[in-house]
């Protein structure tokens, strides 16, 4: 091992038994580790930019060499038997190499382990076809909740699981389902050759990265009409924000056509935020769930998206409802602090009334 990887373990080793989720790299500064959502310096000495770049130019892959030499970034997997698994993007600023290591755990986790809901969650987990979307913000847990839909799947059904991943984070081990994980750059050039491959493939179950562009979002209906399931993420805080997001895919003559293939595709969405702990460190999953019933449907057929939102808020199904309603259980339950929970609402007057008894009505 050279002494530039043995002083890179280090640091991700600390990181790891301190349980951050993040690592930043920025050359002539200490490391920093992401604690609970909060940026902390290591006590190190300052890394020196000849550690940080013979670091990448030793472990980038190299189908992905030629993005480092030509665009100064690349996105790569790196591994230590010692450490664990981490999601790296290595980028230049200022003429110096930085890095972000994101910590993947190869087990899957379970709902209980991230303490979410799991009733509304499997309730969509268990839909035959359609799209399904997991959103919120980087670093909301949306990849370990998609996880957890995943693990429960290969426990419970037997699918045909692909999944298209830049890179691959969690691993799954085939149980009841037969799990195919293409790592874009590794086993296939890009994610437009993956994405056009994929339905002749024999999938019951499509995880798609991310929900980038209208290429893949096209893809996706076409699986989805064609009795697939498709699970993806997509950046966006709300569910508001991300049923707008779905329609900027189309340009404006073919928004008819688009909330045609929206209403008859969407299974519903699950919005992600994480809020700190009351006890113990650490933060608590707060979600937002869509579930595309009639209703929904409908309208999004007839363009009434800014009606979604009193939906989510009346909630009369128990697989519909707004953040404000998950944070009020949460603060019910004891397991944020109201502080936090109006910290974190998306609307923290109306959280307030619900707090006094006061609800709008379903």
């Amino acid at each position: 091992m050279t002494p530039h990887t043995e002083l890179f373990n280090d640091l991700l080793k600390l990181a790891v038994d301190s349980g951050a989720s993040d690592i930043v790299i920025k050359s002539n500064r200490p490391g920093y580790v992401r604690l609970s959502g909060r940026l902390k310096p290591v006590d190190m000495e300052p890394i020196q930019p000849h550690e940080a770049e013979a670091f990448v130019e030793e472990h980038v892959p190299k189908v992905f060499a030629k993005n480092w030499i030509d665009y100064g970034q690349a996105d790569f997997a790196y591994s230590s038997p010692e450490v664990g698994r981490f999601r790296v993007n290595a980028f230049h600023q200022r003429g110096t190499v930085s890095l972000v290591f994101r910590h993947i755990k190869s087990v899957a986790p379970t709902f209980e382990q991230l303490g979410l809901d799991s009733a509304p969650l499997l309730d969509l987990a268990k839909s035959k076809d359609g799209i399904l979307l997991i959103c919120g913000a980087t670093g909301s847990g949306k990849s370990s909740t998609l996880a957890a839909m995943l693990n429960w799947i290969n426990q419970n059904l037997d699918r045909h699981i692909i999944t298209l991943e830049d890179p691959i984070e969690f691993t799954f081990q085939d149980d009841k389902s037969v799990f195919q994980q293409r790592e874009i750059g590794l086993d296939v050039p890009d994610f437009a050759l993956a994405i056009k491959a994929v339905l002749r493939q024999n999938p019951d179950i499509i995880l798609i990265g991310e929900m980038r562009d209208r290429e893949t979002f096209e893809t996706a209906i076409s699986a989805a009409e064609t009795g697939h399931l498709v699970l993806s993420t997509m950046h966006a805080g709300t569910v508001s924000q991300a049923l707008t997001r779905l329609f900027e895919f189309f340009p404006p003559e073919q928004q008819l056509l688009a909330r045609r293939q929206i209403a008859s595709s969407l299974r519903g969405f699950v919005c992600q935020k994480l809020i700190p702990a009351l006890e113990g460190g650490g933060r608590v999953p707060c979600n937002e769930i869509l579930a595309a019933d009639s209703t929904v449907r409908n309208l999004i057929l007839e363009g009434q998206n800014e009606k979604v939102q009193g939906l989510l808020e009346s909630g009369a199904d128990s697989g519909t409802f707004s953040f404000n309603k998950d944070i009020y259980r949460l603060i019910k339950a004891g397991k944020v602090s109201k502080a936090d929970g109006l910290r974190f609402s998306p609307n923290p007057q109306a959280l307030e009334m619900n707090l006094k008894g006061i609800f709008l009505k379903s």
